[in-house]
């Protein structure tokens, strides 16, 4: 799963995911790709997931690029452990969606294809995704 090597701190406080992305919301590498239509977070694992789908779709054929990363670490405390103590140790890692992010980009594969792999990655997806084009 994709995680940072290095952080500047060690746990991070939750936020607010909020504003449009102007620098990430066009197609700079392939010919198709997949939009946010909403603010999410999203999991290293749920990432995995959606690239492990679609590569299964293309049959190792295609080229995907994934525009986002987990940078963020979420903590959370064991189950049935009492209040206080201090804040849980570092559990599992997010990347924060905002409104109109290019999540993953797909080349090498006709435009058939692309809509169904974009179809079986919205399932996965938390919030909602949008199919666009280079054209």
């Amino acid at each position: 799963m994709l995680q940072p090597r290095k952080t500047k701190f060690r746990k991070y406080q939750k936020g607010r995911i909020g504003g449009i992305v102007s620098n990430t919301d066009i197609l700079r590498f392939g010919q198709f790709g997949i939009k946010a239509l909403e603010p999410a977070r999203i999991q290293a694992k749920t990432i995995e997931a959606i690239r492990r789908v679609m590569t299964r779709k293309f049959k190792r054929t295609g080229i995907i690029w994934i525009r986002i990363f987990p940078d963020i670490a979420v903590s959370s405390k064991p189950a049935e452990v009492r209040m206080g103590k201090g804040k849980g140790s570092p559990d599992y890692w997010i990347c924060r969606i905002k409104k109109g992010q290019i999540l993953f980009e797909m080349d090498g594969i006709n435009l058939s294809l692309a809509q169904q792999a974009a179809r079986l990655a919205s399932y996965k997806f938390p919030g909602k995704i949008k199919f666009v084009t280079l054209w």
